[in-house]
């Protein structure tokens, strides 16, 4: 490289540099400066710009355990419906279960939030702290060296950071294999919905021989309306996704039942694949975490919950240093938690699929864990805090 090419490049000097600014990246962030490191000395960058991301509508479900962190950073209160009960059942068979905040000495289970409210809190929190925010901005490619990771941007600009973070997974459909893949075989289709009978506080979550439907209760404009995930055979996805209003909402009323009185209204609809994707990806300067390191499946709302506690795990561990002790300490601390959380989903998502003979033991189960406190609040305790 010449000299003049020497003098054009821009290097940014810093002790973190984040990639990817959505929740997960932009709350890690946030943890950093909260354990005292300089927002100088960490970069966030992302694709789309800061708009963009503030814009986004997707409603997202946080546990209490996140609603926690969340106001350990800074982020909290912010606009969000609480979630009271989770109403768990298995159509076409007897027995539910209910999990009451009651039970369990807590303001609320979680809560349903928009994505874009949740980028928001979080980087006003980073602006005030002075962190860094390359937007939109994008990776061309990550050398490794020695002592630092240096991240060369589309602008001809490069980052020198001790410690490389990947918060940026993007979809199941969309990404590279990993050591512990499993395709569903399943697509999301996501929603708003109204009901003529809404309960508020109250969400639900319905195993159907195609996959979960969870409803989730998200106030509006409208008033108590619903976030819905419905889980389905891609196919019939593509079925449903063309229908005019009221047919879809037919067909959500088939697979939903009465509880909630009629559907009567529904957003445009979207729909995404499905699948498992893990791997605990690290190197002595690089290091993945959210869904980056795994992507779930939705059933339970875990896939966030279980990127946040991540991102403060490793806050915590690199304050110490930003080195490759840090990282090493990070991947040991969260080999647990992840491990736990990606076994009860998997779990959860293919016990209750299908039609087979143990479907009416496994309603009998939801009836039994009912009945049984011990078991339901260690299920509940998973929930909202993970592994501890």
């Amino acid at each position: 490289m010449d000299e003049g090419s020497m003098m054009t490049q821009q290097v940014h000097e810093v002790d973190v540099a984040i990639c990817g600014a959505g929740p997960v990246g932009v709350a890690l962030a946030g943890f950093l400066v909260r354990r005292g490191i300089a927002g100088a000395r960490i970069t966030l960058i992302d694709g789309k710009s800061l708009g963009q991301a503030i814009s986004d509508p997707r409603s997202i479900a946080l546990s209490w355990g996140s609603a926690q962190l969340l106001q350990e950073v800074g982020a909290w209160p912010l606009a969000a419906t609480p979630i009271h009960e989770i109403h768990v059942s298995r159509r076409g068979q007897l027995g539910r279960s209910l999990m009451n905040r009651l039970d369990h000495d807590v303001p609320a289970l979680g809560y349903v939030t928009r994505y874009g409210t949740v980028v928001d809190a979080l980087a006003k929190v980073c602006e005030q702290a002075g962190v860094q925010m390359l937007r939109p901005a994008r990776v061309t490619s990550l050398d490794e060296q020695p002592d630092a990771a240096l991240l060369h941007l589309d602008d001809g600009s490069t980052v020198r950071a001790q410690v490389a973070v990947q918060a940026e997974g993007g979809i199941f459909g969309a990404q590279e294999q990993r050591a512990h893949s499993r395709d569903y075989e399943q697509s999301a289709v996501i929603a708003r919905v109204t009901t003529s009978l809404p309960i508020a506080h109250r969400a639900f979550e319905r195993f159907t021989d195609e996959g979960p439907l969870a409803l989730l209760p998200e106030d509006g404009a409208d008033g108590h309306g619903y976030a819905l995930v419905w889980c389905m055979r891609p196919a019939r996805a593509q079925e449903l996704l063309p229908l005019d209003d009221a047919q879809f909402l037919q067909h959500l009323s088939a697979a939903f039942g009465t509880r909630l009185g009629a559907f009567t209204k529904v957003s445009p609809r979207i729909a995404f694949p499905l699948g498992l994707n893990a791997e605990a990806r690290a190197t002595a300067r690089t290091v993945a975490i959210g869904n980056a390191a795994q992507t779930l499946h939705p059933v339970a709302g875990q896939g966030l919950n279980l990127g946040l506690r991540d991102a403060a795990v490793l806050a915590r561990q690199l304050a110490r240093g930003p080195d490759a002790e840090a990282i090493t300490r990070f991947t040991e601390n969260r080999t647990g938690d992840r491990r736990t959380t990606i076994n009860l989903t998997d779990t959860m998502a293919r016990a209750f699929t299908g039609s087979g003979p143990l479907q009416p033991l496994l309603g009998l189960g939801l009836a039994t864990l009912d009945l049984t406190r011990p078991a339901r609040t260690l299920l509940a305790d998973l929930m909202m805090f993970g592994r501890r």
